[in-house]
Formats: C-alpha cells, sequence, structure tokens
C-alpha cells in the first residue's frame, strides 16, 4: 500500500510487462497509477492524485474524500440490544459506545 494526502494505493507487479499497476481504493473515482519501479509508482500516484483533485477544483466538483468515517452495520437483534444497554450503563449515546470499542480493537 502507498499512501499520498489521505488516498490509499494499492498495486501489483506484472511480471510480463515488468511494470507495477494500482489503483486508489478509498474513492468512488478511478485513480490509476503505474511505474516500472517503486518509485515511480509513487511519484505517479502523487501526480494521479494531485491531477484528481485539480480537475476536481477546476469544475466545481467536491472530491470523493477518503473513508467517511460512517459505518453502516447489521448486527444480530440480540447484539443490537447489548449494545444499546452497554451504552446505557456507560451513560453514553450508542454511538459513542461502539466507535469507543471500535478505537479500542483498531489500537
Amino acid at each position: 500500500m502507498i499512501e499520498y494526502k489521505g488516498y490509499t494505493g494499492v498495486f501489483e507487479y506484472d511480471d510480463e510487462y515488468e511494470f507495477f499497476a494500482g489503483h486508489v481504493v478509498d474513492t468512488r473515482d478511478g485513480i490509476n497509477f503505474e511505474g516500472r519501479s517503486v518509485a515511480e509508482l509513487k511519484e505517479s500516484m502523487q501526480h494521479a492524485v494531485d491531477d484528481y483533485l485539480d480537475f476536481c477544483q477546476e469544475t466545481g466538483r467536491e472530491p470523493s474524500k477518503p473513508y467517511s468515517g460512517r459505518i453502516l452495520v447489521r448486527v444480530d437483534p440480540s447484539v443490537h440490544r447489548r449494545l444499546a444497554a452497554g451504552a446505557r450503563g456507560q451513560r453514553m449515546s450508542m454511538n459513542s459506545y461502539i466507535a469507543q470499542h471500535l478505537q479500542e480493537i483498531a489500537g
């Protein structure tokens, strides 16, 4: 993985053509990059992200943001009930309660 300005790029090496090809994973828009070395790959991703952000600015379009911080999770009703009870017991909103536990898990 490569990170630049909050965007994450993943890539693979193509042994037949001897180059790396990658794309940005945390946006709805297609941002692709490539290079023959890791240094070229990183530079290509930086240019691709910068070009994307410039294009959005020039056209007045809001760029896709990497991860909004919102997660929709469906759980069994019994789990939902236990989470709600745990949040009430801590005098927290269920959102804050779950966010705190996710932060502990994620480190």
